[in-house]
């Protein structure tokens, strides 16, 4: 299994002050999460940092991983981050297997 997590960084207001971000990215989580190999796709907001997204997903395998890079969802959320480019981005990717209950 492939796991992303990571955090991106926008510029302040980006979320609060641009509506049509915020649908975007509802539209690529359930793009995304409708997709062949995806186990998990999340886009959270940082409560302490509004301007912070936190990212966690989880794919079967890497085919998976790459036809969602190539996907068209993909290729329209790019053209709104592209017009509200963030100011950092961390994010990493993992190899890992289904873990454990806590």
């Amino acid at each position: 299994m492939i796991q992303i997590n990571g955090t991106i960084t926008l510029a302040p207001g980006t979320i609060a002050d641009n509506p049509e971000t915020v649908e975007a990215i509802k539209a690529m989580v359930a793009a995304s999460r409708a997709e062949d190999g995806c186990l998990t796709y999340t886009f959270a907001q940082d409560l302490s940092d509004p301007d912070t997204l936190i990212i966690y997903e989880r794919w079967r395998d890497q085919d998976a991983l790459a036809a969602h890079g190539k996907s068209a969802h993909m290729a329209e959320f790019q053209k709104v981050m592209a017009a509200n480019p963030p100011l950092g981005r961390d994010l990493r990717v993992y190899q890992t297997d289904e873990g454990n209950p806590l």
